[in-house]
């Protein structure tokens, strides 16, 4: 058993899903599946129930997920105690971050990270807030960035930059000419938002608030996976959605999309910590590389 089978194994049972986890892990499902057929084969117990297409763990999936984790930390902890007397010299440093900050905010700094501490071997893995907080607390992350607040008394928290928010349409809706909008402007409005459990739409709907305004009155036609697929469909429908200014920078120039009149307020980026866990010496640097950003 390698550790490789064990982060592909914690992979694929976090998501329940082999091309999500190829996809989280830069490798290919075939790849995945292999990995995952070679671990049951060698110890000739199965770990996940085959449902038609599907994947589920079963009990002893369960039951070995728990240990792989344990297991995949402690080799994590004598790398960075390792790396830590190497004195950046090598090492690496797994990077946690929710979909708009890995996908636009934090790229141009982990690229600076890289210039500057080549032989630091980085890592980043896409998840929502909740994910990221877990994967912190278990010390499968070594630093996690989320947008939405996380209630859990073992991370320590710190707001590394802000983010503006705003509310955009298609340049022939009627908001793309300017007219303030009021509470029951946004109630009468077609909605396309972030699924639940997004840091975006957590972001937008406590924002709703000082207008008098409750998620549950909001007119929502389509709740999508992925910014790419908000800001797509916004350019193509008869709709409003809010998202980070990064992710529609370029289409607001291009005149694809239209801001509409309602300042939202700016929402923070956090970084996450485990309080009891000693940060490595290459988790320190990008700590502050990301303050300083």
């Amino acid at each position: 058993m390698t550790l490789e089978q064990l982060r592909i194994f914690i992979a694929v049972a976090e998501r329940e899903h082999l091309t999500q986890a190829a996809d989280a892990l830069a490798l290919t499902p075939s790849a995945v599946s292999a990995s995952i057929r070679a671990l049951e084969e060698r110890y000739d117990t199965p770990l996940f129930h085959r449902v038609g297409r599907g994947i589920q763990l079963n009990e002893a999936g369960r039951a070995f997920l728990a240990e792989a984790r344990a297991t995949l930390a402690a080799a994590r902890n004598a790398e960075q105690a390792l790396a830590d007397l190497a004195g950046l010299q090598r090492g690496a440093l797994a990077v946690h971050a929710s979909q708009t900050i890995a996908s636009y905010w934090l790229p141009p700094l982990l690229t600076r990270f890289h210039r500057q501490y080549p032989l630091i071997a980085l890592s980043l893995t896409i998840g929502n807030t909740s994910s990221v907080a877990q994967a912190v607390q278990e010390g499968s992350a070594d630093l996690g960035l989320v947008e939405d607040s996380v209630d859990d008394g073992e991370l320590t928290i710190a707001a590394v930059a802000q983010d503006r928010m705003v509310i955009v349409v298609a340049p022939d809706h009627p908001w793309a000419d300017g007219r303030p909008l009021d509470a029951d402007a946004l109630r009468s409005a077609e909605w396309l938002l972030r699924e639940q459990g997004s840091g975006t739409r957590s972001a937008f709907e406590a924002s709703l608030a000082r207008l008098g305004v409750t998620p549950d009155q909001l007119n929502v036609a389509l709740a999508l996976p992925s910014n790419e697929a908000v800001r797509s469909a916004a350019m193509a429908g008869p709709y409003a959605t809010a998202v980070s200014e990064l992710v529609v920078a370029s289409q607001l120039q291009a005149g694809l999309l239209r801001e509409a009149n309602l300042a939202l307020p700016p929402r923070p980026f956090l970084l996450l910590h485990h309080r009891q866990r000693q940060a490595s010496r290459a988790a320190q640097a990008l700590e502050q590389m990301l303050a300083a950003a």
